[in-house]
C-alpha cells in the first residue's frame, strides 16, 4: 500500500503551515516523537495478542477475511518487524489462503456461508500483496480480475460501476465497492475504466446534488450507503437520506485511489463534511455501530488525504493523528485486544476489531 511519506522536515513545515508558528511546530515534532514509540508499543502489544488466537491450521476464526486482516495487520508493521520469511505462522496463514482459491478467481471458503466472495477475496489480495512475494502475482491476478467481473456494467442500472457481496445479486453498495478498490490499487491494479465506472456509483452515493443525478440527493458533501438512497444511518431532518462518517471516510479514500484529484469539488465536499462533524468518540451518525471498521477507514482516508491537521465547526484544530492514536490506545484492553460493546457487523469479536485497530495503528503512524 503506498500512503503519504513525511521525513521529519516536511512534517514540521506542514504543522506550521496548519497550526501556525514555531513553538507549535516543535511541540508538535516532539509530541510525536514520544507518541510514535507509544503507538509502536501497542501495536506490539496487540499483535502479540492476536498471533496468540491463530488456529493450529493457520487461520484466524477460522475464516478467510479475518485469517487476511490478521495477517495484513502483521505485515504492514511500521517497523516491518514481520514478514512472511521471518515468521511461519504468516506464511501458514498465507498458504491457507492461497488453497482457497477458486476456479474463478475468488478467495473464499465455499462451505461457510454466506460466502462474501468480494469482501473475502478482497481482503485477501490485500494481504498476499502485503507479502512483497513475487510468488503470488498469478493468485493475486486471478482474483483482481475476478474482482472486476463484479463491477456492474449495465449503464442504465442506479447501481453502475458498483460491486457488491458477489453473493447478493441485489445488493451493491458503497462498502463493498471500497473494499475491492482498496484491493485493486493496493495490490497494483491501475485500471481507468474500472475508476471511472466506480467515480459513477460514488457521485452517486454523495449527499451532493451537483454531481448525484439522483433526486434524493441532499448537498452536505457526506456519504450513504447506496445509490437507491438507503443509509444505514436513516434520513435527516429535510429527509435527505443522513450522511455519516464510515461511508464518507470510504467514499474520500475511493475517489482519491480511482485518480480523482484531491483539488476536485466532489473530494473537497466530502473533507469538509469530515472536518465539520470530525469525532473519535462515535462513528457520526450511526453512534458506536461499526466504530473500529470506521477508525480503520478513517486512517486510511486521512493519511492518503495529507491533511494533517483538522478544523471543525466550532473552529478548533484537531492534530488527527496524535488524537486518533491517543484514542485507540486509550481504548486498547490491558491484555492487548480491543472490542466494541456493539455487536453489530461483527465488532463483537475482538479478533476483527483487534486487527481493524492495529491496521489503524500501522496507517496512521507517519513515515
Amino acid at each position: 500500500m503506498k500512503i503519504n511519506v513525511w521525513s521529519t522536515s516536511l512534517a514540521c513545515l506542514l504543522l506550521v503551515f496548519f497550526a501556525g508558528g514555531a513553538a507549535a511546530e516543535h511541540h508538535a515534532a516532539q509530541s510525536h516523537h514520544e507518541l510514535n514509540q507509544q503507538v509502536i508499543a501497542s501495536i506490539d502489544k496487540g499483535l502479540a495478542w492476536l498471533k496468540a488466537q491463530q488456529g493450529e491450521d493457520g487461520l484466524f476464526r477460522n475464516h478467510p477475511g479475518i485469517t487476511a486482516l490478521a495477517v495484513t495487520a502483521f505485515l504492514r508493521h511500521p517497523q516491518g518487524k514481520y514478514t512472511e520469511a521471518n515468521s511461519p505462522f504468516i506464511k501458514k496463514a498465507i498458504e491457507q489462503l492461497v488453497a482457497m482459491q477458486q476456479p474463478n478467481g475468488a478467495i473464499y471458503d465455499a462451505d461457510k456461508q454466506p460466502a462474501l466472495p468480494n469482501y473475502n477475496t478482497s481482503i485477501s489480495v490485500m494481504a498476499l500483496a502485503s507479502t512483497e512475494n513475487s510468488a503470488y502475482a498469478e493468485v493475486i491476478a486471478k482474483a483482481q480480475g475476478f474482482l472486476k467481473t463484479l463491477q456492474i456494467n449495465d449503464e442504465e442500472s442506479v447501481y453502475y460501476g458498483g460491486i457488491g457481496y458477489g453473493s447478493r445479486e441485489t445488493v451493491h453498495d458503497l462498502s463493498n465497492l471500497n473494499i475491492a478498490i482498496q484491493a485493486l490499487k493496493e495490490s497494483g491494479s491501475d485500471d481507468d475504466e474500472v475508476w471511472n465506472k466506480a467515480v459513477k456509483f460514488l457521485e452517486r452515493t454523495q449527499n451532493r446534488s451537483e454531481s448525484n443525478d439522483q433526486g434524493w440527493a441532499g448537498n452536505d458533501g457526506g456519504f450513504i450507503y447506496s445509490p437507491d438512497g438507503e443509509s444505514k444511518a436513516g434520513k435527516d431532518e429535510a429527509g435527505h437520506p443522513r450522511s455519516y462518517a464510515s461511508m464518507t471516510y470510504a467514499g474520500l479514500l475511493s475517489f482519491i485511489y480511482a485518480n480523482v484529484d484531491k483539488t476536485d469539488p466532489r473530494v473537497q465536499s466530502a473533507v469538509n463534511w469530515i472536518q465539520k462533524h470530525f469525532t473519535l468518540d462515535e462513528n457520526y451518525g450511526m453512534g458506536a455501530q461499526g466504530l473500529y471498521y470506521h477508525y480503520h477507514t478513517m486512517a486510511k482516508a486521512l493519511r492518503l488525504y495529507g491533511q494533517p491537521v483538522l478544523v471543525d465547526a466550532k473552529g478548533i484544530s484537531h492534530d488527527w493523528y496524535q488524537e486518533f492514536a491517543g484514542k485507540l490506545m486509550e481504548l486498547q484492553k490491558p491484555e492487548g485486544f480491543w472490542v466494541n460493546e456493539e455487536s453489530r457487523w461483527m465488532e463483537a469479536d475482538p479478533v476483527l476489531v483487534t486487527s481493524y485497530s492495529i491496521l489503524a495503528l500501522d496507517t496512521a503512524y507517519p513515515r
